[in-house]
């Protein structure tokens, strides 16, 4: 039996025989040659349709690979759009992978090209070319083909109520902070209104520091150098979160076999002694 991914398990497919079976495996598991080869073959084309997307950009390139460009870009587009249909044919609910994350990734990915060719009046032109960036939108799809980012997106899910916290705590100082160099400042030295002056400490905050505005006055300059002195010691704290998180999920992945001889339990998976008593693992069952 083949391990069931959280996407196979929300989406699944009709039935476990035919056709649509067979592609939902090829197309959405990534635990045989056949899958894998899809996946080889859909990173290269991603990788491949965000090279032109950025190369076409280019004036020089443009002018003269152009039309290998053009051709290039109807060739990927086509591809992910086949994708995108046999995605919406193999699965259960076609609504519902439609209205996911990387359903609407995929849409974007094909979506821009094909509006192109209704765009008749050259007032649109200017609408298509921007609408085309979103083509960068297919490196989105590479996520779900790197095991790792589960992990990471998992560890922002279980980070995101600490993440809220101290953005909340960053909101409110930059607010208070802001009100105190409107007060303090004015609009003579640049400090125009309560907004201006927020997005003033959150560049003085981070220690960017553009130079577009700057505290004329002592007591400014004093309120100036309190703030760049928190923002070095709050600056690291969504790391410090993050890092505290990954961690304990990299733990709780961990395989541990423990030792029959003395009972120790924190061995790697692929151990084959005891770290404590030196006495043989016993072999982990396939």
């Amino acid at each position: 039996m083949h391990a069931r991914t959280p996407f196979r398990d929300r989406l699944g497919p009709a039935s476990e025989a035919g056709w649509r079976a067979r592609w939902f495996h090829v197309i959405f598991e990534h635990d045989d040659p056949a899958s894998r080869r899809f996946d080889v073959l859909l990173i290269i084309a991603i990788l491949g349709s965000i090279a032109v997307a950025v190369f076409d950009t280019v004036a020089q390139a443009h002018v003269r690979y152009g039309a290998i460009f053009y051709a290039l870009e109807w060739a990927f587009t086509l591809a992910f759009t086949l994708e995108y249909v046999m995605r919406i044919l193999v699965v259960d609910r076609p609504w519902r992978y439609a209205r996911s994350f990387f359903g609407v990734v995929d849409l974007l990915a094909v979506l821009p090209t094909w509006i192109s060719l209704m765009a008749a009046g050259s007032q649109y032109l200017l609408v298509v070319r921007a609408l085309r960036i979103l083509r960068i939108f297919r490196i989105l799809k590479l996520t779900r083909y790197v095991g790792e980012a589960d992990l990471l997106w998992f560890t922002l899910v279980r980070a995101r109520r600490k993440v809220l916290v101290f953005f909340s705590v960053i909101l409110t100082l930059v607010l208070i902070f802001g009100a105190l160099m409107y007060l303090i400042e004015g609009p003579e030295d640049g400090f125009t209104s309560i907004p201006t002056s927020m997005y003033w400490a959150i560049v003085t905050m981070t220690t960017v520091g553009f130079g577009d505005i700057t505290p004329k006055t002592t007591l400014g300059k004093l309120l100036t150098s309190l703030i760049i002195l928190i923002g070095y010691s709050i600056i690291a704290v969504p790391t410090g979160i993050f890092t505290a998180e990954l961690a304990a999920g990299m733990r709780a992945k961990r395989k541990y076999t423990p030792c029959e001889h003395c009972g120790q339990a924190d061995h790697e998976g692929d151990a084959q002694f005891c770290r404590a008593c030196g006495a043989e693992l016993p072999k982990a069952e396939t």
